[in-house]
């Protein structure tokens, strides 16, 4: 399998040096050069795999010639092993015809986790192979963080720096990250929103000898191994419930857009999927584009679901290589052009398209908090802020006779003053977790500047391996 660009100016790679890559040089990124697909038989033969199996079988097109299924098998069962559900990623019915997924059994608590303890264990096994060290920089609007440092804290050949915006996660959140004090982990509270994280992360990327010296990779879902991890979920789901004999469409909270898109590379490969339904909180810029075709940026607000508070969905730009028909130079210049202006201009057709299959709503915190308090009401089912959204989406865009699968991200824990808020109800931590409030801190605040960010790493980077 080979990997190209979405702006058609970089390298082409595959799937080995992709996931050690990150973002590609151009500015763009990487996807497959072409689609793996699946017959009616296939599909079917993979009903009732054990989720690791599954995982292995799913991923393992996009990793061909890179890693061998049978290591793809050995490193999701281990991915795996931690989780504290037996089914992985069960299923639970909270009305006719609408089900939740819940994402959130890993050590961290969001679904962040089902793609991270995959993604730590394919560096190590690459990077060994290669004899090789690589820093990870990530931006986190709240849950990527953690699930990356949880993955990656002690590994001998990897420096991780994540980037949170100072105030803007929960204070779970926060902790998560910052109470891990491995050297190798190295922790920023940037002084801006998620969008700030982000752009910072893509312009160490730009930086060519900086890249270089540092050995950048990224685990945000610009990323190609994110998506491929996310993957296999839908195709758990869509099989317990009849696919490929049947469709099923999935209604997912949605941010950064990798989540979501996993469920379209999933449609892509052949899976019967009928509509996907993004829920956006009052940041509404991709709820606004499907319905209006208005993708303008607009001020991020903090929100009762800070891991949406995101203006800039990256991986969009894959959505739309696609959707202009793998044209790179047209999709490099929407996006150079978007960057500038703060608005993309999509045409009337290829907006279209995207609107046979996308869906979209959105929730101010007002109606996010009345979900919730619903759902615990008349379903018993206590759903944290960004999964009510995901379920309320679902609802709005039930078919009759097509099952929805609403994805359940984090779990309410995460989120204790909300769900007071909502229900009364202040969901405990589990026991791994009970003392995380207790637990010291380590972290630096700094100013939304390239320069200070770009020194920050190097120390770090110097900093551990002296410590090593």
């Amino acid at each position: 399998m080979r990997y190209i660009s979405t702006r058609g100016n970089a390298p082409v790679r595959d799937f080995s040096s992709v996931l050690l890559a990150g973002l590609a040089e151009d500015g763009g990124l990487y996807l497959p050069e072409s689609w793996p697909e699946l017959s009616v038989a296939q599909w079917r033969d993979l009903r009732g795999l054990p989720y690791p199996e599954l995982a292995a079988r799913i991923i393992a097109p996009f990793a061909e010639g890179s890693i061998t299924h049978d290591v793809l098998l050995k490193l999701c069962r281990d991915a795996y092993s931690r989780f504290d559900h037996p089914a992985i990623v069960p299923l639970t019915q909270v009305e006719d015809g609408l089900f939740v997924q819940e994402l959130f059994h890993g050590p961290t608590l969001a679904f962040k986790d089902m793609a991270m303890q995959l993604l730590g264990r394919l560096f190590d096994h690459v990077l060994n192979e290669r004899d090789e060290k690589v820093t990870i920089v990530g931006a986190t609007s709240g849950d990527t963080g953690s699930a990356a440092i949880e993955a990656c804290r002690g590994r001998e050949r990897l420096n991780v720096v994540i980037l949170h915006p100072e105030g803007r996660t929960s204070e779970v959140q926060r902790r998560q990250m910052t109470t891990v004090l491995e050297p190798n982990v190295t922790n920023l509270a940037v002084q801006g929103t998620f969008d700030d994280c982000q752009d910072l992360v893509k312009a160490m990327f730009a930086d060519g000898p900086f890249r270089t010296d540092m050995h950048l990779s990224a685990v945000n879902s610009i990323n190609w191994a994110r998506i491929a991890a996310q993957v296999p979920y839908y195709v758990y789901a869509a099989l317990a419930l009849g696919a490929p004999d049947r469709e099923v469409s999935f209604a997912v909270p949605t941010g950064n857009f990798g989540n979501v898109l996993a469920a379209w590379v999933a449609r892509r490969m052949g899976l019967p999927i009928r509509a996907l339904c993004v829920g956006s909180n009052r940041n509404d810029i991709l709820s606004r584009f499907l319905n209006e075709n208005d993708m303008s940026i607009h001020g991020v607000v903090p929100s009762l679901s800070p891991s949406m508070d995101i203006q800039v969905s990256s991986n969009f730009e894959r959505l739309l290589f696609e959707l202009l028909d793998r044209n790179a130079a047209e999709c490099a210049r929407i996006m150079t052009e978007f960057r500038k202006t703060g608005v993309m201009k999509v045409a009337t057709p290829v907006w279209d398209r995207a609107n046979a299959l996308f869906h979209g709503i959105s929730l101010d915190d007002a109606a996010t908090e009345a979900e919730i308090r619903t759902l615990n009401t008349r379903s018993h089912y206590l759903a944290d802020p960004h999964t009510a959204i995901g379920i309320a989406a679902g609802r709005a865009f039930r078919e009759p006779g097509i099952p929805m699968v609403a994805m359940a991200t984090a779990h309410p824990a995460k989120f204790p003053d909300a769900m007071a808020q909502a229900t009364g109800i202040r969901p405990a931590l589990p026991a791994s977790l009970a003392d995380l409030y207790d637990r010291p801190e380590r972290y630096s605040v700094v100013p939304a500047d390239l320069n200070v960010i770009e020194d920050r790493v190097r120390t770090a980077v110097l900093s551990n391996s002296k410590a090593g």
